[in-house]
């Protein structure tokens, strides 16, 4: 990724603008063990506590990591119950990056993160029709199949 990815002017500017990045070579004690690294390359989302929260594993393209480091903000901001900040970031991906890998997963965790402001039931039925229409075979539509009956 040094040679492709990561030399591209949207990859280092979207990193410098919402990240702080470390690189570690993959056998740095004691973080290769803490963090199981065990294939490079391996970018791990942490939150400000150092807790992972997404992982990509493997070579990305810049169009693929970028929507796969804006799933690792959402998740973080998902997971401490920042709801808003992970829909923001949710959207972002499925509005500028449809074709994305990433975008079944944003659209599933969106309904998710829906669901748990309201409550309601509605966007996680919507999210299972949206990932139903335009990405019938991904597996998150499988996860969101019982959606479907609410």
């Amino acid at each position: 990724m040094g040679a492709v990815t990561y030399p591209d002017k949207n990859v280092a500017e979207f990193v410098n603008n919402n990240m702080i990045p470390v690189q570690l070579l993959f056998n740095k004690q004691p973080e290769s063990t803490d963090y199981n690294l065990k294939w490079t390359p391996t970018i791990i989302t942490l939150d400000t506590e150092g807790k992972e929260h997404h992982r990509t594993v493997g070579f990305f393209p810049p169009e693929e990591l970028i929507p796969s480091l804006l799933l690792g903000i959402a998740k973080v901001h998902f997971d401490c119950d920042e709801l808003n900040e992970a829909l923001q970031n949710l959207d972002k991906i499925i509005s500028e990056f449809p074709k994305s890998d990433s975008t079944p997963e944003a659209i599933y965790i969106r309904g998710v993160c829906k669901y748990k402001g309201t409550h309601e039931a509605n966007g996680l039925k919507e999210a299972y029709e949206i990932l139903q229409s335009k990405y019938p075979d991904s597996e998150w539509t499988k996860r969101a199949y019982p959606y479907r009956l609410l």
